[in-house]
């Protein structure tokens, strides 16, 4: 067990199952961090969001640490260094991790103009554990200005002491079934681009109406994470339709909480792989829609999931594996993630759904953000998330061409749903 300078035993734990494939992963090409933004309904006030950070940091203890380098496995202990520092936003967002970097923070806070934004490293915490951070630390701010906001609709109380139950790894819980074993998916169309130079981070967002988008998905008797999942896989299958033609797959991650009753605060998040083969003939978008929902329908069940998380806990619970020094460790995590986490995908959609505030809350919210970090080639990942009327998609990536986005939101356009596009892109 590590010790600090006096010889103690600190606080420490060991990362969960997705924690240790991230850190093992994490270098200057690949970016796991993603950021959520809120878009305020006034300026931010730079000070009072330091006040907030200040006061909500404490609360969420998983948040508050540093990552550090065992002989075998990387840990986390609380990180006692000055900060984190709420700094004005940059151009290129979601930048890499450097473990050494910034007092060794592994969650970053920007604002600029009435744009407020975290950013963290997913070894840390999922989406849906980081959603109840920022949406907490939005609820301090703004009683740092004068507003009375509840602790209701998943803010927690900044003044209770947290509950271990938010540290819980959730996956060694319900790892209790006879693991299932995992096909590995075909090599996918890798959807790749031509790379921009280091580090250019292309952005592009498309706002649209969540009651159109569920009216045209209700149309379709979906929902609207498999409408828009079929618009994805369709509109990449089209692109490749002069080249070789491979099947086209998403890594869709599904939030375990609504499955396994947890208050974990960190990772609890499976991966399906909705796909379609054009080598089989051409697809209509009814019939890729189709595809999407039954697959959807048949793989998520807690029977399934229970398997594979069983399945990814036993590799990181391996024997052999546990010996195996981190020097050696990662080059082979790093390879079995390529083969199995990249080849056989297309790209990354994820949805985390709406974002619910109290009433007392909600005026002073414009609309939410999200944004994926860089993948591991230039080719860009999609994101999307709603409040109130307004659906936020995001793509993102390193890649100078910008077809994939383009043809997503004017397919969107054809199907009756305006989109109103923002980039970062300079041409």
């Amino acid at each position: 067990m590590p010790r600090d300078k006096r010889g103690e035993k600190p606080e420490w734990y060991p990362l969960d199952n997705a924690g240790v494939l991230y850190s093992a992963l994490q270098k200057e090409k690949y970016s796991a961090i993603y950021r959520f933004s809120a878009v305020m309904a006034e300026r931010v006030d730079r000070d009072a969001l330091q006040r907030a950070v200040d006061k909500t940091m404490p609360r969420f203890p998983s948040f508050g640490v540093r990552i550090k380098k065992g002989a075998f496995w990387y840990y986390f202990e609380p990180n006692s260094a000055p900060g984190p520092f709420v700094k004005e936003d940059i151009s290129n967002p979601c930048q890499p991790v450097r473990f050494r970097e910034d007092n060794g923070w592994l969650v970053r806070f920007y604002y600029y103009e009435k744009r407020i934004s975290v950013e963290v490293f997913h070894a840390v915490s999922d989406g849906g554990g980081a959603l109840g951070f920022f949406k907490t630390l939005l609820a301090v701010y703004l009683r740092e200005l004068g507003y009375s906001i509840p602790n209701t609709h998943g803010i927690l109380d900044v003044a209770e002491e947290p509950r271990r139950a938010e540290r819980e790894d959730a996956y060694g819980r319900y790892a209790t079934v006879r693991p299932r074993r995992e096909k590995r998916g075909k090599k996918a169309y890798q959807n790749n681009g031509t790379a921009e130079p280091f580090y250019t981070f292309n952005v592009t967002m498309g706002f649209c109406s969540v009651a159109r988008l569920k009216e045209k998905a209700r149309g379709y008797g979906v929902s609207i994470t498999e409408y828009l999942t079929a618009v994805l896989l369709k509109v990449i299958a089209d692109k490749q339709h002069r080249e070789r033609p491979r099947p086209v797959a998403l890594a869709i991650p599904i939030n375990l909480r609504g499955w396994f009753p947890s208050e974990t605060l960190r990772n609890f998040i499976l991966t399906v792989r909705p796909s379609i083969d054009p080598s089989l003939g051409e697809y209509t978008f009814e019939e890729v829609l189709s595809q999407v929902h039954h697959y959807l329908r048949l793989n998520i069940n807690r029977q399934q999931m229970q398997a594979a998380i069983a399945g990814n806990v036993k590799f990181t619970t391996n024997r052999l594996l546990q010996i195996v020094p981190i020097v050696l460790k990662n080059p082979v995590m790093s390879l079995g993630y390529k083969l199995a986490g990249v080849l056989p995908y297309s790209g990354t959609y994820t949805n985390p759904g709406p974002f619910p505030v109290p009433e007392e809350m909600a005026p002073h919210i414009h609309h939410m953000e999200v944004i994926l970090g860089q993948a591991t080639t230039p080719r860009p990942h999609c994101a999307s998330m709603s409040y109130g009327d307004i659906m936020e998609i995001t793509f993102a990536g390193t890649q100078k061409e910008s077809d994939t986005e383009r043809d997503f939101f004017r397919f969107l356009v054809r199907e009756g749903i305006p989109v109103k596009v923002e980039s970062n892109r300079t041409e």
